[in-house]
């Protein structure tokens, strides 16, 4: 009861700024967190008496349920606080199509009278589809007349919790308002106690200052004593009342949510009138439209207290009262089913209840939903059974539960076999070897590939094998054995063009065409590309984002960056405006990989940071740019996070995920002094590359046995590592300032026996923060007798008192030393177009008007590396 206890005059005057600038059109985030009682929601119930007059408030809860509402929040709005419109009622009743629901939702933050001001409670709780649709809104809010106000519990989140993501993208955002709440101090707790007989110093020993705990305690006072916790205080206000109202508040509590008008008529007898006393105590909040708590420790507490068995009968009476009600959210059934034990209720309406979950891209939920169910598995026949186990696999794969999505799909064919469907279980093969590969295990991928197209070839369903054939295709161009993956593609793409069936003609070419194309057949990206149209013809989104992503990742694997760019963008697009999110983050990982090569590594970090917790395919290589920025950084974990993507690596039998984290490994290895370590970590992977033949990973790794001082054969691919390798470390120097990578530019220019190209390497490590590499290059020049050696960046550097980014303190640092803007971008290897930008950049953060003020001011905050003498 936040309000009634202490004014937040600056968070409600921020929120007040940010609807004000929503009016005109510049939309914003803001973010409100603290514990549990910390006033979040009463400063949400504060938030009218600050918004501009014709401002529009929409409140939106999400629930504390064992499976969440899908989309309950956005629910909430249909006949809630400020209303909403037709469309987007009609889409939020439906809930199949998320991007209806997404549309209408954006239509709804841009309907007049402006600003909305659309706030959604107890985020940490919120359903996946419900984070997804947030995550649509963060994307678009800046361009929208609107304020997004997430409120959370931040000491709840763990690092695996899905609220992080949202997070990390609300991050991103240009206008984002942070008002984390606090505790009252012990003198405000003295303020608040003075007119009351409790004793301020065991109300503050007590309540630790948690507003809300101060409340309950101050109000359970009178007899000059303090209970001893706050659950004793939140029920001591419920003394005095009559039995019908705590009847009432029982029944209420084990609701975890604002209970709705035609519930409480079900449930109450005389409905507001029994509520009526425990409104006028404060602790429960009633509307024409529902009623619920004034705040949910208070529900916990009432519900808590109540013995097993009194909770078991409330529950079924709510169980009762929503199987009654003609069109009950089927997920709160359940809940309130399992609350009672009753399984027959759950068996029946668990399968809808996930099925709704599904359809509203609220996976974690269906997967629960039909977890609850499978432990009734005795109430299904075989056939049934099956059908069960394959939805729980499939929505297993999708929320990246791999273990639970095999073991259920390896159930599902089981259970096939039994039944002689041929069909359906060269269907469920097909897809247990897809699970097995997202899995991380080749070996189980390829048998069950293997026995799904055996067993389709038995059948008259052309469709269904070419997809077999396909999947097969698509493993071995992963595993780079080009002749089978080509062999089974070819036959995939005739029966495709046969059934006329787009998706899999896609899903084929995709599969023929990278595998042409990473072992060097020009024939290759021509067929990846034609992929590419004929997805996006079709609009079949997911093979539209594939074909993407494979071009994108070959020709990053190429060193063609530019061209990488080319796609990056229209591709990233695609994904976010079809709220595809497997494929966004697959691709945000790709650019994490095309900034760690560009030198631009904190945006490297950001967005490998996204891909973390995906499934392995993305997971491995955002592991590998974190540790390879570490490394090269200097700072710790690198080694610990390679390591996690090695273990995963080594499952999945690729060399496009062996490779990568093999060089970062011997890179590692090597840079500390390590040279057995070196050759251990690319020994075997680098005899693997030489037997399929692969430029890319073979000249990297070839190069870093070599620097261990342990030679190979030269490759002759013309590779920049290969130039290294051999000697050739100009060419080398000069193909990786063609290609935009400024360390493997240094890296190479610091091969030179010529004092001079070393400083001219150690400047530009200098301004990457690359400290390992730079401290060997300053003991060779240290060996080669030079005096006046670049001393390196000092502390306060990294610090970064002025808010540079690291793109624009590298600037800074070669502005420094007088270079122009044209010299600049040739040595970041970057356009002077972009120097430019970065240039006015710098010195409006540094409040400079000219250059020589830039460097003066850099030189006080201690940005700039000295020289020692």
């Amino acid at each position: 009861m936040y309000g009634e206890i202490l004014e937040r005059d600056h968070e409600l005057a921020q929120l007040g700024a940010a609807a004000r600038e929503a009016a005109g059109g510049a939309g914003s985030v803001v973010l409100v967190s603290g514990e549990a009682g910390i006033g979040k929601s009463s400063l949400v119930r504060a938030a009218p008496g600050v918004l501009p007059a014709q401002a529009r408030l929409l409140v939106g809860e999400c629930d504390d349920l064992v499976m969440r509402r899908p989309l309950g929040p956005f629910r909430d709005l249909v006949g809630g606080v400020g209303g909403v419109g037709t469309e987007l009622a009609q889409a939020l009743k439906g809930g199949g199509d998320r991007q209806r629901v997404y549309d209408a939702l954006r239509a709804e933050l841009t309907a007049a009278p402006h600003p909305v001001v659309l706030v959604v409670e107890d985020v940490h709780w919120a359903d996946e589809a419900s984070l997804d649709a947030l995550r649509f809104l963060v994307r678009r809010v800046g361009r929208l007349p609107a304020v997004l106000v997430l409120t959370y519990r931040d000491d709840e989140l763990g690092r695996e919790h899905p609220l992080r993501h949202l997070l990390g993208q609300v991050s991103r955002v240009d206008r984002v308002h942070r008002l984390p709440l606090s505790r009252l101090s012990r003198e405000a707790v003295r303020t608040l106690s003075a007119a009351g007989p409790a004793d301020a110093v065991e109300v503050y020993e007590a309540t630790s200052g948690n507003p809300f705990f101060v409340a309950a305690v101050l109000a359970a006072g009178g007899t000059g004593s303090v209970p001893p916790t706050v659950v004793d205080a939140v029920l001591a206000r419920l003394r005095g009342l009559d039995t019908r109202t705590r009847d009432a508040l029982e029944q209420l509590a084990v609701v975890p949510s604002a209970v709705e008008r035609g519930l409480v008529d079900a449930l109450l007898t005389d409905g507001d009138a029994v509520l009526a006393q425990a409104e006028q105590r404060g602790l429960l909040t009633v509307t024409p439209e529902r009623a619920g708590f004034r705040h949910e420790i208070i529900r916990r507490a009432v519900a808590d207290s109540l013995p097993a068995a009194r909770r078991i009968a409330l529950n079924r009476d709510v169980l009762d009262a929503l199987i009654a009600q003609p069109g009950a959210d089927p997920s709160r059934i359940v809940h309130h089913a399992a609350q009672a034990g009753d399984q027959d209720a759950i068996a029946h309406y668990g399968p809808d209840a996930a099925r709704d979950a599904s359809r509203a891209g609220a996976h974690r939920e269906a997967a629960a939903q039909l977890r609850l169910v499978l432990r009734q598995r005795q109430r299904y026949g075989p056939a049934a059974l099956a059908t069960l186990l394959e939805q729980y696999a499939v929505e297993s794969y999708t929320i990246a539960d791999s273990a639970a999505a095999v073991g259920a799909q390896c159930e599902a064919v089981a259970l096939r076999r039994s039944l002689g469907d041929t069909r359906a279980l060269g269907a469920d093969l097909r897809w247990l070897s897809r699970i097995h590969w997202w899995a991380g295990d080749a070996d189980a991928a390829q048998e069950s590939a293997r026995e799904a197209i055996a067993v389709l070839e038995q059948t008259d369903d052309g469709r269904l094998l070419a997809l077999a054939l396909s999947n097969t295709s698509q493993l071995h161009m992963l595993a780079d054995r080009t002749d089978e993956a080509v062999e089974f593609g070819e036959r995939a793409i005739v029966l495709a063009r046969k059934e006329g069936d787009a998706a899999i003609l896609s899903h084929a070419l995709n599969n023929v065409g990278a595998a042409l194309w990473r072992s060097g057949d020009p024939r290759g990206r021509p067929q990846l590309e034609e992929s590419l149209r004929v997805a996006l013809a079709a609009g079949e989104v997911e093979h539209a984002c594939r074909a993407y992503a494979n071009i994108i990742w070959t020709l990053l694997e190429n060193l063609q960056y530019d061209e990488a760019d080319r796609f990056l963008g229209p591709a990233l697009e695609l994904a976010d405006r079809a709220e595809h999110l497997g494929f966004l983050s697959y691709l945000q990982v790709e650019t994490a990989l095309r900034r760690f090569a560009s030198g631009e590594w904190g945006e490297a970090e950001r967005y490998a940071e996204l891909g973390v917790h995906d499934p392995v395919p993305g997971r491995c290589p955002a592991l590998t740019v974190l540790g390879r920025v570490r490394i090269r950084r200097g700072t710790p974990g690198g080694d610990e996070l390679l390591a996690q993507a090695w273990e995963m690596a080594v499952g999945t039998r690729e060399l496009q995920r062996t490779g990568p984290v093999a060089a970062a490994r011997a890179e590692a290895a090597w840079l500390r002094g390590d040279h057995e370590g070196a050759v251990a970590a690319a020994g075997p992977v680098h005899d693997q590359a030489r037997q399929l033949t692969y430029t890319a990973h073979q000249s990297e790794l070839g190069y870093w046995l070599g620097k261990a001082g342990h030679p190979v054969a030269p490759d002759g691919s013309g590779h920049p590592y290969a130039l290294q390798a051999a000697g050739r470390w100009q060419a080398a120097a000069d193909a990786w300032e063609a290609a935009g990578c400024p360390y493997e530019h240094a890296s190479a220019l610091a091969e030179s026996p010529a004092p001079e190209d070393k400083l001219a390497a150690l400047a530009e490590l200098d301004a990457l923060g690359a400290e390992p590499l730079a401290r060997r290059v300053r003991a060779e020049l240290r060996a080669l007798g030079v005096r006046r050696i670049p001393r390196g960046p000092v502390a306060a550097t990294r610090e970064n008192p002025a808010g540079l980014t690291e793109r624009q303190l590298q600037v800074m640092r070669l502005l420094a030393e007088g270079l122009t803007n044209p010299e600049i971008a040739h040595r970041l290897v970057v356009s002077v177009r972009t120097v430019d930008n970065h240039v006015s950049a710098v010195l409006e953060k540094l409040g400079a008007r000219t250059r020589r003020q830039a460097t003066l001011r850099a030189a006080d905050l201690g940005l700039l590396p000295g020289r020692e003498k």
